[in-house]
């Protein structure tokens, strides 16, 4: 399950949003909305493929999901592999974002030997319960967009996946925010009222201007 947006014109590659723990919401539909108007078919994947009736309940979902790896990144999978085998995405190459749980995700797939051009993670949950080695190394380029203060990333969580990218061979970017929380692209933070979380215009701006100019060295100028 999921929701796919095309552009009008020929597209330049095929992208994966893996969404908040929420999943599909208003603002991840911005997000399709944004990557349909750079020129990409973009796919907000379905996490639960069951209605999410509120916070509690995501979470409960969220924690049965991630509760056994090998099923969580059979789930990510699929998604991928849905998004490939839509006839709009013949021949192109494919990348994967993701938000909050859904950097998670994303990074997860990468870890998993998806096929994948490109990854990119905004305020993503950076630990895993298998970390890619030598011997499973990290094939797309990566994309880390980062709040500082986030304390569900806190700074062993950063080291850590630096140790483990370099020790997969990966090709990766981390872009950090001093002093910005947890959630930073999503105007509705403010109004959630959890002191981890908060919305940054500029960090919201510079994140994303950093994802198109790497979406640009990868899938080409748009």
């Amino acid at each position: 399950m999921g929701l796919l947006a095309r552009p009008t014109g020929t597209p330049r590659g095929a992208i994966v949003i893996f969404p908040t723990i929420v999943n599909a919401n208003p603002s991840m539909e911005r997000r399709a909305a944004m990557l349909v108007e750079a020129g990409f078919v973009a796919m907000i994947a379905d996490f639960y493929g069951e209605p999410v009736g509120d916070f509690a309940h995501a979470q409960e979902l969220a924690a049965t999901l991630r509760a056994d790896v090998d099923a969580y990144r059979a789930r990510l999978s699929a998604a991928v592999a849905a998004l490939r085998g839509h006839e709009a995405v013949a021949g192109l190459k494919l990348a994967a974002i993701g938000y909050c749980m859904g950097g998670q995700a994303a990074l997860e797939a990468a870890r998993a030997g998806e096929d994948l051009a490109l990854v990119a993670t905004f305020h993503g949950i950076l630990d895993t319960a298998r970390r890619a080695t030598a011997e499973t190394p990290i094939v797309p380029r990566l994309l880390v967009c980062h709040g500082d203060a986030d304390p569900l990333a806190p700074r062993e969580q950063v080291l850590a996946l630096w140790e483990e990218m370099n020790a997969a061979g990966a090709n990766w970017h981390f872009h950090s925010y001093s002093g910005v929380r947890h959630g930073f692209t999503d105007p509705g933070s403010d109004a959630r009222g959890l002191p981890a979380i908060a919305y940054d215009a500029s960090a919201d701006r510079q994140s994303w201007a950093a994802l198109m100019t790497m979406c640009d060295e990868v899938f080409g100028y748009g």
